[in-house]
């Protein structure tokens, strides 16, 4: 997964260096736990309404009530549960629309949560294998519905509107690889059988992400709407889908592997500052040029991805006509 910081990387402290996010309305999806939460925190610190983006509304006020309980001051941003199932993409177009109906403008959008390894299923109801539907389309849905919002957001004055994708170093692994998303069949595609294939699958899943996001800024780009895309590597951060890891179950792999999850990885605090830093750094706003389509590591250091392919202008619109197919002959 790769370390948490790069030397070269700039410090940051988001106790610090975000700025002031009093009257701004954020969304951070899978805000419950891990490095949603922290991310959450870090922006209702300095004043933003934030909703926490969740299926479950127990586990999202529980969440709310640790986030007070930590820290949150009077003075500081509210916090709001959203329900959101990543799970159908149809859910999360109605996700986005009950937040419509709640807010007039949108601020920032934290594509945060997902599913990591798993193992190969197709959805029965939507014949998308589960690693695509939660980590692609299903985000790629609830940000379309939220556009228009967004948009009419960075119309105003002195706006700063973010759409921050976390992704994964794990697009590595796609390195050398003939990746392809001509059609469902790629889509689905199973990465073989073996003990590395369910980690494959998630890499491509998060390939996904970074091309995606590169295209949602070339199109924003051409149309003049002064929205800035990011996607980034959160480091090797120990979190809820980290120790769901099928390695756990594993006889011998098992020890070394808590112990590795327990010792070297970064708690999820430390994880969320590349998300904290791209959704709020004013250093963003100040280099906007700079910063639009960027990948960064932690904490905001831009970066090449770690898949060639992440660059490709043909691969990203591949992905982006073929989700657009699959949608609609999905009806949404």
């Amino acid at each position: 997964m790769g370390g948490l910081f790069s030397g070269s990387a700039p410090k940051f402290d988001p106790a610090k260096d975000l700025a002031d996010l009093t009257g701004k309305v954020a969304i951070v999806t899978g805000g419950n736990s891990g490095i949603g939460y922290a991310t959450v925190h870090n922006l209702a610190r300095h004043g933003a309404k934030v909703y926490i983006a969740a299926r479950s509304e127990e586990r999202a006020k529980d969440a709310i009530e640790r986030l007070r309980a930590e820290g949150l001051q009077p003075g500081n941003g509210e916090l709001e549960w959203l329900e959101l199932d990543l799970s159908d993409p149809r859910k999360a177009k109605a996700s986005a629309e009950v937040f419509l109906t709640k807010e007039k403008q949108l601020d920032i959008l934290v594509n945060n949560a997902g599913v990591m390894r798993i193992p190969y299923k197709i959805d029965s109801t939507y014949g998308i294998q589960l690693n695509m539907l939660v980590n692609h389309i299903s985000p790629f849905v609830f940000t379309k519905a939220l556009l228009p919002l967004l948009s009419e957001t960075a119309k105003k004055p002195q706006s700063d509107v973010r759409i921050v994708i976390v992704s994964s170093q794990s697009i590595s692994s796609m390195k050398g690889r003939d990746v392809h998303f001509r059609d469902i069949n790629d889509i689905n595609e199973k990465f073989g059988n073996g003990m590395f294939a369910d980690y494959h699958r998630y890499a491509y899943s998060k390939l996904a992400n970074v091309l995606y996001a590169k295209q949602l800024q070339r199109r924003l780009d051409f149309e003049g709407i002064p929205i800035t895309v990011l996607t980034l590597h959160p480091g090797a951060v120990n979190t809820e889908g980290v120790r769901k890891d099928p390695a756990v179950t594993l006889p011998i792999i098992a020890p070394l592997f808590k112990l590795v999850v327990g010792k070297l990885l970064f708690a999820a605090s430390e994880g969320a500052h590349a998300s904290s830093f791209a959704a709020a750094s004013p250093i963003v706003k100040a280099e906007r040029d700079k910063y639009k389509g960027a990948y960064l590591d932690p904490p905001g250091k831009i970066v090449p991805p770690p898949a060639p392919q992440a660059e490709s202008k043909e691969l990203a619109e591949e992905l982006w006509a073929t989700t657009e197919t699959i949608l609609q002959s999905l009806k949404l």
